[in-house]
């Protein structure tokens, strides 16, 4: 049975390709990236009048989690959704905006702590609402067990080790 895709498909039609896909695990893969576009315009259209990037709000969230205790810089890059975000310029325009604040910690003087401000809280708190009901429009047309399933869907191609140990 061959593996490629005969009629056009929804994502065929979208990106107003042509050309059938040369595999439906082409599709698939091309599909989950158009879908995080998408979703991630979205938030970003939450965010960016706030002056902030995704990656910014990534970083404020994630210190927010932190509590009062803070994160070191390569924790934070950890945790990050978009690993692919230079974390010291992040946090450089985070600290000018005076949304966060890095100190060198007691123990190890090499290590920066980082800390959201009480204005990178109410910030957030501003924001929470709007990105609460982001959260709830990008998958409304699912059940929550439809949801649910996606979750698990993508959290299996998220674990997957990767088959090519050089590709990074």
């Amino acid at each position: 049975m061959s593996d490629r895709i005969s009629e056009a498909t929804g994502l065929q039609q979208e990106i107003q390709q042509r050309r059938p896909f040369r595999s439906v695990a082409q599709e698939a893969a091309l599909a989950l990236l158009r879908t995080a576009s998408v979703v991630s315009r979205r938030f970003a259209r939450v965010v960016e009048p706030e002056g902030l990037s995704m990656a910014q709000y990534n970083v404020l969230r994630i210190l927010r989690g932190a509590g009062d205790e803070g994160l070191p810089t390569l924790a934070i890059r950890d945790r990050m959704i978009d690993e692919g975000s230079t974390v010291t310029r992040l946090l450089d325009k985070l600290e000018s905006a005076g949304l966060v604040t890095r100190d060198r910690s007691r123990p190890d003087r090499r290590q920066v702590l980082c800390r959201i401000t009480p204005q990178g809280l109410a910030m957030l708190d501003a924001l929470d609402p709007m990105i609460d009901a982001t959260d709830e429009s990008v998958t409304a047309m699912l059940t929550d067990a439809e949801r649910r399933v996606l979750i698990d869907l993508l959290a299996r191609i998220r674990t997957e080790p990767d088959p090519d140990p050089g590709a990074d």
